[in-house]
């Protein structure tokens, strides 16, 4: 595993992307700061897709039960390698870290296929 940070010029394209490529993946969403402490917003819920809106400068993390806002993003970072995407880490201008966990769900044959 290898975290990156992302330019900002490449978050459009890049959660475009991810969104895209989704497979029944869950998610949890841990919000942390100095004031807050480390807080968990949604636990291990179907992930749907994140975005960066550029023009009113927002990322969009959306769960189920969950639409995740972190407006004025200063910084990116990505745990992603060959396996695939683990985390987003988003630092909002407050200084709070907003930390997408994704994690695959278990996929199990029909249960008429079960032993």
């Amino acid at each position: 595993m290898a975290t990156r940070a992302l330019p900002k010029s490449e978050w459009e394209a890049y959660f475009d992307h991810v969104s895209k490529h989704l497979k029944a993946e869950t998610a949890e969403i841990e919000v942390a700061s100095i004031n807050l402490g480390d807080q968990i917003e949604a636990e291990w819920v179907p992930f749907y897709g994140v975005s960066y809106d550029p023009k009113d400068d927002v990322i969009e993390f959306v769960l189920e039960g969950v639409d995740h806002l972190v407006p004025h993003p200063k910084e990116v970072y990505v745990d992603d390698s060959v396996e695939g995407l683990r985390s987003i880490e988003v630092v909002g201008a407050d200084g709070v870290r907003h930390i997408a966990k994704l994690k695959e769900v278990l996929k199990l044959p029909p249960p008429d296929k079960c032993v």
